[in-house]
């Protein structure tokens, strides 16, 4: 499923307020399945590349709800089964592996810049 909880809302709103404040950061969000084949019966999504991509906009979407972040700064990416964090085999890994990463990255120029600071 791609639905996002009251947990998962707050702790994206909170993620948002965060972005707001660092304007710099470019965001990558990754949507993720397991290995079984989505079985979509007559809906739009196909197969578990769509699947993962649905995942990463809905994310993408919870973050601009309300916010004043830029949407050209973020990037929702679809990998499907192919970047599993465990092999899919037990009940328990094909869950962890139905994900969505969150991927951060600062202007390397204030980076270096606050690297050099200290």
């Amino acid at each position: 499923s791609w639905d996002i909880d009251a947990n998962g809302r707050n702790a994206l709103r909170k993620l948002a307020g965060v972005l707001e404040k660092n304007p710099a950061i470019q965001v990558t969000i990754e949507g993720h399945t397991d290995n079984v084949p989505y079985n979509p019966g007559s809906g739009q999504l196909k197969d578990n590349w769509d699947l993962s991509v649905k995942r990463a906009t809905t994310v993408v979407r919870v973050l601009l709800e309300g916010s004043k972040i830029n949407p050209g700064r973020l990037t929702a990416a679809g990998r499907s089964q192919y970047v599993p964090v465990e092999a899919s085999d037990t009940p328990d890994a094909r869950q962890k592996n139905r994900r969505t990463d969150i991927i951060l990255m600062p202007d390397l120029t204030e980076l270096y810049d606050l690297i050099n600071k200290y």
